[in-house]
């Protein structure tokens, strides 16, 4: 009985750091669309945004030596009838060879422009950028007008930090984490029921939703 309820107490404790570190997630996704926000040089135009039917915030890192690789992870949210719904969440990864020597951290916000690419995000598995949706580098500056129909279905955004340069997730595969959603929603939930808001945005997703605006 004492072994069994030590083996309760370790899952518990492992369910906990888990919601820890999905919440630190969605924390730093809200982070990333409020800096995004407030530097002009990388901002995305209100019109763009204002128009967006939804929002992908991911961090990205690259290390190399020789060998390269990336790694990132982050959180998708879609306009529903009701507001922004809860935070599904995404990663990505990668590994490749040249004479690489450094790393870069890099910030990402993809404007997702249609239905199109709302549902390719909704199927809860992999979306190859520039493959399974059209994707481009958004229009950037707090003056700049996007009144036009968007021509590809996802605006990309970055800002790096770090000794790389012109790191691009074109032809990146981006997966839904399942594990991630039914941790941090409690039960078995699928990206497709967050995004269409058919599962309550968590609590904890309220500073997230509220950097994304109206």
């Amino acid at each position: 009985m004492k072994k069994l309820l030590i083996l309760f107490g370790l899952v518990a404790l492992a369910g906990t750091a888990a919601q820890a570190d999905e919440q630190d997630t969605v924390k730093r996704s809200a982070e990333i669309l409020r800096e995004f926000r407030s530097m002009p040089e990388h901002q995305v135009p209100r019109a763009v945004l204002r128009n967006a039917r939804g929002l992908a915030i991911m961090r990205v890192v690259k290390v190399g030596f020789v060998f390269s690789g990336k790694g990132g992870d982050g959180v998708v949210i879609a306009r529903t009838g009701n507001g922004w719904s809860g935070p599904s969440f995404i990663g990505t990864g990668g590994a490749g060879w040249g004479l690489q020597i450094g790393g870069q951290v890099t910030d990402f916000v993809f404007v997702l422009n249609n239905r199109d690419a709302i549902r390719a995000f909704s199927r809860g598995g992999n979306v190859t950028l520039g493959g399974d949706v059209s994707v481009a580098a958004g229009p950037v500056g707090r003056d700049v007008e996007a009144n036009i129909a968007p021509k590809t279905a996802i605006y990309t955004y970055s800002l790096s930090k770090g000794l790389f340069a012109g790191v691009s997730l074109e032809g990146a595969v981006i997966v839904t984490e399942k594990g991630k959603n039914e941790h941090y929603y409690g039960r078995s939930v699928t990206a497709s029921q967050i995004l269409n808001g058919k599962a309550a945005a968590p609590p904890g997703s309220a500073a997230l939703r509220n950097a994304a605006g109206r």
